[in-house]
């Protein structure tokens, strides 16, 4: 009886049943409460991948919040997404209810490399711990001191040293503004800054530097969203992984060099803190591994937002000169051509603070900061978020919203000032706001 009925079965209405029951079985996993936050229409298994690897994604959500209002959802893949537009609705999930979104998600490019451990990929209680040390240990090394103002005025002799090498001929001032802003992260976590002719360190930056271009490739985000499929493929996301092993090589062989000469009674920078720390009873989570991720995240994370800063304010001097003039005026002012500036004088010059922070707000250069995960089902403005769903906190939607700035498509530091003196404004969010909020700001 059997035999006869598979006989009977055509091969189309084999494909047929089994497609119906593929459809049927992606819509059950993927099934959302009914006051889920809406969204676009996501295709049967794909999702919305076309919208995640859109070339202007800023642009991209922008238009999705025109439609769907300041929380709206997307699929791609396996993954579900919610993100949160505006002020107010990012104050209520970062800070309000930041205790449900304080896990970082997990992504397989980040797996491959880190495998959980360090600063930027760890969750939950070792986290907490990694952070706690990081920041105690940066603190005991001048974080906030004259010591490390001290290490960052003499980095600035030698970057202007390198730029009048160049006896005022063009030049890509690109890998020399990374150098000298690594210097300074190397100087606490090395113990030692890297000259800008050091071939191995400049390679290390070109990795650093290529390895971020890379992550905002077609293939890099199609791994992220279906790594099962594309892994066994070509492409920008295999160089990624590649470039990260060769950071941890580099950053590994650091650490043997700390392990050869370590003195137990004395702590020359971050790494023979943390080898001292391993060395303590009860001290299973302060490994190896999380080491070389921490070492890697402070010195990758801090390096890219901080360089990246510095050209953004390069190119808006050159872009309006007469910003620029002013900018200049009030050093000549305050600090004059004699000595170096220091955080003492930052209170004189309103002008000056002003431009750093529009320079920052203009430049926008993490539109969706780092991810969270959502730890329970939670209510955000009313929808249901559950659990294990990925917020975006959309900062382009604040850094540019009209509410907030008089004229936020320009670049005015008009918007930090008041009365003649600096202004900092509660839309001011450059490394997002929470307990969680970029873990190494306070090198940028």
């Amino acid at each position: 009886m059997l035999h006869f009925l598979w006989d009977s079965i055509s091969l189309q209405m084999l494909f047929v049943f089994l497609l119906v029951f593929l459809l049927v079985s992606d819509y059950m996993k993927k099934r959302k409460p009914k006051d889920f936050p809406p969204g676009p229409f996501a295709l049967p298994f794909l999702g919305n991948v076309q919208l995640m690897v859109a070339k202007d994604p800023v642009s991209t959500v922008q238009k999705l919040t025109e439609k769907h209002g300041d929380i709206f959802s997307m699929q791609v893949g396996s993954m579900s997404f919610v993100i949160v537009n505006g002020l107010q609705m990012i104050k209520e999930a970062l800070v309000t209810q930041g205790e449900n979104f304080m896990d970082r998600p997990e992504f397989p490019m980040n797996a491959e490399v880190f495998n959980k451990f360090g600063l930027l990929s760890s969750n939950g209680h070792l986290w907490k711990q990694q952070r706690r040390f990081t920041l105690t240990t940066l603190r005991n090394f001048g974080l906030g001191k004259r010591s490390l103002e001290e290490r960052i005025q003499e980095e600035c002799r030698f970057l202007t040293d390198a730029f009048r090498d160049e006896q005022g001929n063009p030049f890509n001032p690109h890998l020399k503004i990374n150098n000298a802003v690594s210097n300074v992260i190397c100087s606490i976590t090395f113990g030692n800054r890297f000259e800008y002719h050091d071939e191995d360190f400049q390679n290390l930056l070109r990795l650093m530097d290529e390895t971020v271009t890379l992550h905002g490739k077609i293939m890099s985000q199609l791994y992220t969203f279906f790594p099962s499929i594309v892994k066994y493929l070509p492409g920008s996301h295999q160089t990624v992984i590649k470039n990260g092993k060769l950071m941890k090589d580099f950053v590994c062989n650091v650490i043997s060099k700390h392990k050869e000469d370590l003195n137990p009674s004395e702590s020359r920078d971050f790494i023979d803190s943390y080898l001292q720390e391993m060395a303590k009873p009860d001290s299973s989570d302060f490994c190896e591994d999380n080491l070389v991720s921490c070492t890697l995240d402070l010195f990758f994370a801090g390096t890219e937002t901080t360089s990246t800063t510095i050209r953004w304010a390069l190119l808006f001097m050159a872009m309006y000169p007469e910003i620029q003039a002013r900018v200049q005026a009030e050093i000549d002012a305050v600090i004059g051509q004699a000595r170096q500036p220091s955080l003492e004088d930052r209170n004189n010059m309103p002008y000056t603070n002003a431009v750093i922070h529009e320079v920052q707000r203009k430049g926008n250069i993490i539109p969706f900061n780092a991810l969270r995960l959502t730890v329970k089902d939670t209510v955000l403005a009313g929808f249901r978020v559950s659990k294990g769903t990925i917020l975006i906190p959309n900062l382009s939607s604040v850094m540019y919203d009209k509410k907030e700035w008089e004229t936020p498509h320009s670049f005015n530091p008009g918007h930090f000032l008041k009365d003649g003196q600096f202004w900092k404004r509660e839309a001011f969010m450059p490394f997002s706001i929470g307990k969680i909020c970029c873990t190494l700001m306070f090198l940028c």
